[in-house]
């Protein structure tokens, strides 16, 4: 992936960074989407220093202007995106006092929108810029990041499994329609991933079985997190998106790898 453009939404912290950081090892030239400047700045700063090639572009993917404005001046400094990975997302919030996030009749409608304009809407506006670049090149990789939610249901997440659902079939149809141009789309999907941008739980970074009562409980869900004594970590992901999105993977398209350590067998 040599000199390759490569796009990731959502790189400023977690999942986003350690994808970021495996392309650009791989010798992609990354461009760090994030809505907030200063934290792709730092991915950007990271990669930097380690050799590799960065660049900010911070912007808000549920606008289709910025979107298409960003991948505009991707190109005009770099030249076409050959690389899209969707990264960006969001799970609905909690209750105000803690707990389980609501239920669908207990979700306020306006939350659906926050769920479904960057999950859903997100990802089709940054495909949309990236894919005529692809095209005439004849050579493109889409990766989408969704949820095990989105293949198996989860309660308490109707409108996020919908969403990240939705994604996976569009995935599947653009696979479709764009296997002609040598463009595979694939979705990886995750369960529960502990990073740096979690401050406090089962999920944080310094969380262990033996100090941490509530992970140890989620960890019966992961056969191999059970296994391995920890929940999944961004390199777990980076390193299944990095394939997808070399010259390896090439016969896979319109796929969905599960990186979730089992939590989801389907």
């Amino acid at each position: 992936m040599e000199g390759r453009v490569a796009v990731v939404t959502g790189g400023g912290q977690g999942v986003g960074r350690g994808i970021c950081h495996a392309l650009a090892e791989e010798g992609a030239w990354v461009v760090v989407n994030d809505l907030f400047a200063d934290r792709a700045q730092v991915v950007v700063d990271e990669i930097t220093q380690q050799g590799g090639k960065a660049m900010n572009a911070a912007a808000d993917i549920t606008d289709g202007d910025q979107v298409e404005r960003m991948f505009a001046h991707v190109h005009a400094v770099w030249g076409p995106t050959s690389i899209l990975i969707n990264n960006a997302g969001i799970i609905p919030e909690r209750r105000e006092k803690g707990g389980r996030t609501p239920r669908f009749l207990e979700m306020p409608v306006i939350d659906w929108a926050k769920i479904v304009n960057l999950n859903v809407y997100g990802t089709m506006h940054c495909c949309r810029a990236a894919l005529p670049a692809m095209v005439s090149q004849r050579w493109g990789r889409i990766v989408n990041i969704i949820s095990e939610a989105g293949r198996i249901g989860e309660a308490n997440m109707a409108v996020y499994s919908g969403a990240k659902g939705a994604i996976a079939a569009f995935g599947k149809a653009l696979a479709r329609e764009h296997g002609s141009d040598a463009i595979t789309v694939n979705s990886v999907a995750l369960g529960a991933v502990s990073h740096e941008g979690i401050k406090d739980g089962p999920l944080h970074v310094d969380a262990t079985p033996e100090n941490n009562e509530l992970l140890q409980r989620l960890l019966k869900l992961y056969p191999i997190g059970k296994g391995a004594g920890r929940i999944a970590r961004p390199d777990d992901v980076s390193a299944a998106v990095a394939f997808l999105a070399s010259e390896r993977a090439l016969f896979i398209t319109g796929q969905t790898l599960g990186v979730s350590g089992g939590f989801a067998m389907v």
